[in-house]
């Protein structure tokens, strides 16, 4: 996995954990003032495959319900 996906996955983890409502405003107003200066996210090679994978997997009925996937814990 890429560094920037680790990236991603921890804050998304961290922002689960946090329940005061300034604080997550305050994060909320940054990712909106970042995301409106540098535009649309483009995808690699692999990340376009992984999409497809993931759709011929849906289409194949390869699929796990999330309890089922939390149960492995």
């Amino acid at each position: 996995m890429a560094t920037v996906d680790i990236l991603r996955n921890n804050i998304i983890s961290r922002l689960m954990e946090i329940g005061n409502e300034d604080y997550l405003a305050a994060i909320y107003r940054i990712i909106n003032e970042g995301a409106s200066e540098t535009g649309p996210v483009k995808l690699t090679k692999e990340q376009h495959l992984m999409l497809e994978m993931s759709e011929d997997d849906i289409r194949a009925g390869r699929l796990i319900a999330q309890h089922e996937l939390d149960a492995t814990d």
